[in-house]
């Protein structure tokens, strides 16, 4: 039963994208300082530890000043040296950002809402012994921008078996992360643009240029790597020209993109703004603290509120007062708005025209890959397609439509995520585009519950494989069959990702063995296909997925016994202008004509 209760506990882990690390579940080893690996830098004389394997470390170096007090919403700035000098030891990584509480997260202490701290830009950097000009990589952590932290992920089998430097770290995420408002304004267009975990990583990436030669790292040879939330603000980087020349190539692990109008981020839910926008959050702020009796007379008192009484207001208040104003969704996440289209940080312009023109974004080589099976991790749990066996174990209520919502899902994140961006970039002239799907689907059944059919090729179950660290701070073995199989497959995408950041073109992998890995459009190939030897193995792939192409799928599948799943997939597919209200109507025999799609959820 503690292993069955240990495969529960990893599902849930895997499913926000990253894994957890725990003081309980700390592995034996203790960090103690090593002369060694001292490095002078412009945060101070840094002392770290060399590793369990070998790798020298630096956990919680501050890359940037606290962004507390007065430079709570404002860009972050350099982080400086102590006056009084001496040796800053980093054995521990730094706090995490303020975020609610989960099973990924551990529980908040008693009396508070969230967990972690505003004083919370660090970063952790993982070198092989004796590194000297290697590959750079940067590593930027998912959690839908509300939760997560670098310290849950472990470079030390890239550092060592790759001989490349990882740096991880902490941005800004939720409410200190991307929020606008207008009594915020300072005339200073960084400080004003909203984007505060963007900036955070352009700070980092300074750093970097700064600093990584300490550590063995080629400051010119940096790759961005991210998965889920961290690919979307991977492209951030991609996009922002704050960020040019500070990378070299960048990685987009299960991302996509988009930018948030300022409008939206601002005004209230009947004014065209986003649910929880700032003037929403404002609202429930208001009632929360007893000052109004509900959020339509919130919107009025606000508007009666001076600039100066609105921004010592919102300055006022701690994480846990705003954050009490959320639901928790048991992973912590909250749908907040992000990548702010300021028109400074970001480009105020749609995602297809972005990347459509090296004018308007930094063109770099590029990976985008997503999972072949990416929404299961976000529907397993759901009461809506599974039911609880024993209390505790997931059975599929209904096996095909489970399995249908799971392939249009991956469909549309797919061309969302990849083969949209790959078709811009590539007609803008960005000759170094690759693309992947992971496939591997080899979990072990549990007790009858197949998690090869639940999760297969679920989201973020390529990052151990990228990693090739299958235990790093938080056991996943339970839910890897920890076979031959599994290992040479890690063994060939953490070839193909270390490949690509030395040179841009992932191409045989690092070791020259792999299959070549081709760009987008060579042949006539799109995708490499990444797959165990056990299973498929791995293979380039011409297939590519058009939005028509998964309306024409849609409108002729036959395989539909319950015709409103078929009206729900569209609703959730094609949003904006893909929506066309004549064909939703006479979809499913008509049965569509009375759903509302404003009705129908996302997720």
């Amino acid at each position: 039963m503690k292993k069955v209760l240990g495969i529960i506990v990893v599902i849930a882990l895997i499913a926000a994208g990253y894994q957890y690390w725990s003081p309980e579940q700390e592995p034996a080893f203790v960090p103690k300082p090593d002369s060694a690996t001292l490095r002078q830098t412009t945060s101070g004389s840094l002392l770290g530890y060399t590793g369990a394997n070998g790798a020298w470390i630096w956990r919680g170096i501050r890359y940037a000043k606290a962004p507390k007090g007065t430079l709570r919403w404002r860009a972050p700035l350099p982080a400086k040296a102590p006056r009084k000098g001496g040796i800053i030891e980093t054995l521990a990584s730094g706090n995490a950002c303020p975020q609610l509480p989960s099973a990924l997260s551990g529980p908040a202490d008693e009396g508070r809402v969230t967990i972690g701290d505003e004083d919370c830009l660090f970063m952790d950097i993982y070198a092989p012994p004796g590194a000297d000009n290697a590959p750079v990589m940067y590593w930027l952590h998912g959690g839908g921008n509300t939760i997560g932290q670098g310290s849950s992920y472990s470079g030390e089998n890239l550092a060592m078996k790759h001989g490349v430097v990882v740096v991880t770290i902490n941005y800004r995420l939720g409410i200190f992360g991307w929020f606008s408002h207008p009594s915020l304004t300072t005339g200073s267009p960084k400080d004003d643009s909203g984007n505060y975990g963007t900036l955070d990583a352009i700070r980092g990436l300074q750093w970097v240029q700064n600093n990584i030669e300490q550590f063995g790292g080629d400051p010119d040879s940096v790759t961005v790597f991210g998965e889920s939330a961290g690919g979307f603000n991977t492209l951030a980087m991609m996009a922002s020209p704050l960020a040019e020349g500070l990378f070299h190539r960048a990685i987009v692990q299960s991302g996509g993109f988009d930018v948030t109008p300022l409008d939206t981020a601002r005004n209230a839910a009947n004014q065209g703004g986003h649910t929880f926008s700032s003037a929403e959050i404002l609202s429930k702020l208001l009632v929360a603290d007893g000052r109004v009796s509900d959020e339509s007379v919130a919107h009025e008192y606000a508007q009666d509120m001076s600039r100066t009484d609105l921004r010592q207001y919102l300055y006022s208040k701690k994480p846990d007062e705003f954050y009490a104003v959320f639901r928790n969704w048991g992973l912590g996440m909250v749908d907040l708005p992000a990548n702010l289209g300021d028109g400074v940080v970001l480009p105020d312009l749609p995602t297809a025209e972005i990347f459509a023109s090296t004018d308007n974004y930094n063109d770099v080589p590029v990976i985008l890959g997503t999972n072949r099976d990416e929404p299961t991790l976000f529907m397993f749990r759901d009461p809506r397609y599974v039911e609880n066996f024993l209390g505790f174990l997931p059975r599929l209520k209904d096996e095909a439509s489970y399995l249908q919502l799971v392939k249009y899902g991956a469909l549309a994140w797919k061309e969302r995520g990849v083969d949209s961006l790959a078709r811009a970039m590539t007609a803008s002239g960005n000759a170094n585009v690759y693309t992947y799907r992971f496939d591997w689907d080899e979990e072990p059944d549990l007790l009858g519950m197949e998690l090869s059919k639940v999760l297969g090729a679920a989201h973020g179950l390529e990052i151990a494989f990228a990693f090739n660290d299958f235990k790093g701070r938080f056991d996943t073995s339970y839910i890897y069959p920890n076979d031959e199989a599994q290992f040479a497959l890690a063994d060939s995408m953490s070839s193909y990702w270390t490949a690509f950041a030395a040179s841009g073109d992932p191409g045989r992998g690092q070791n020259g063995e792999q299959v070549p890995w081709l760009a987008w459009g060579t042949d006539g190939k799109r995708s490499i296909i990444l797959d165990s030897p056990a299973d498929q193995g791995i293979f380039m792939d011409d297939q590519e997925v058009t939005r028509e192409q998964i309306r024409a799928a849609l409108i002729n599948d036959d395989g539909f016994v319950d015709e409103t799943l078929r009206c729900k997939i569209y609703v959730r597919t094609f949003r904006g202008d893909d929506f066309i209200p004549s064909e939703y109507a006479t979809l499913g025999d008509g049965s569509c004509r009375d759903i509302d799609p404003m009705t129908v959820s996302f997720f």
